[in-house]
């Protein structure tokens, strides 16, 4: 007689790379960029949206960004009503992303200061031997405009992937694709010693895709969607109910951990490498 059984095999190592976001995770406090460009692309077609509709898609492809925005019934019936009954098509898709490109290149330039813990989170986890990588939502042109910046404030990934990086037929979040590019990239094997930092649903999804441990920044991103001034200008009670709101928003999308900032990661990895060595998996 044959034993049937089902074989598990568990990491009990060290963490070996983190994969971090850009906008909202690492530069750009309040993921601030994308969200104006999308506002003024959607008015330049003469179709206001909402600060919430330019958000809601975040972390996104930008191309899909603009379908799924496209796509609200609110803003679909605003895009009929502005063109003569005519439905959002994928022709007008390609023609406002088209138009939003150059001004996230603009933008994205404009707001290029790293989030407070960025550089000194990153210099610590490579102390540790930690390799240190990046995807993100935003064409190599955008990116273009932003590590040089981010580069002489002392953060500069082994590797970043954008959304233009992929291969034909490669997808960008919440599916994977992205992410294996740059464990590839990083020789960063297996999943449960990689950790994926973001700060959106589509952030969390991808890390949880790959079969990586997530971890959700909520203050610095765009479910808090505020810059470091307005931030520190909220009276503290609002400031926890609005973190609160953002942790219950990414742990309901699956977040495995979620913490203020990058300033307040060491300790996740702390925890997350005690979590491997007793045997337990993302």
């Amino acid at each position: 007689m044959t034993a049937s059984f089902v074989y598990r095999r568990s990491y009990r190592g060290p963490v070996v790379a983190c994969v971090f976001d850009w906008a909202g995770t690492m530069v750009d406090h309040g993921s601030l960029a994308p969200m104006g460009a999308f506002q003024d692309a959607f008015a330049a077609f003469g179709v206001p949206i909402s600060e919430a509709e330019a958000r809601a898609p975040m972390g996104r492809g930008k191309l899909d960004h603009v379908r799924d925005i496209g796509a609200m019934p609110a803003v679909a019936e605003r895009w009929r009503a502005a063109h003569d009954g005519a439905a959002f098509t994928e022709a007008d898709a390609q023609a406002v992303y088209a138009d939003v490109t150059p001004r996230q290149i603009v933008s994205a330039g404009r707001h290029a200061y790293l989030v407070p813990g960025a550089a000194t989170t990153t210099d610590a986890l490579r102390a540790r031997g930690v390799r240190v990588g990046a995807t993100t939502g935003y064409t190599r042109a955008i990116m273009e405009a932003v590590t040089p910046a981010t580069t002489a404030q002392g953060y500069a990934p082994d590797i970043t992937v954008c959304i233009d990086d992929l291969p034909p037929g490669g997808r960008g979040r919440p599916a994977p694709h992205q992410l294996f590019q740059a464990m590839i990239a990083l020789d960063a094997w297996p999943p449960a010693a990689v950790v994926k930092v973001g700060d959106t649903v589509a952030d969390i999804e991808e890390g949880l895709n790959a079969g990586v441990w997530t971890v959700a920044v909520t203050e610095t991103g765009s479910e808090m969607g505020l810059s470091r001034a307005d931030l520190d200008a909220l009276p503290e009670a609002e400031r926890a109910a609005r973190r609160l709101a953002a942790a219950d928003t990414l742990t309901r999308a699956g977040a495995h951990f979620t913490i203020p900032g990058v300033a307040d990661l060491l300790d996740v990895i702390d925890a997350i490498e005690a979590h491997l060595a007793r045997g337990e998996m993302p």
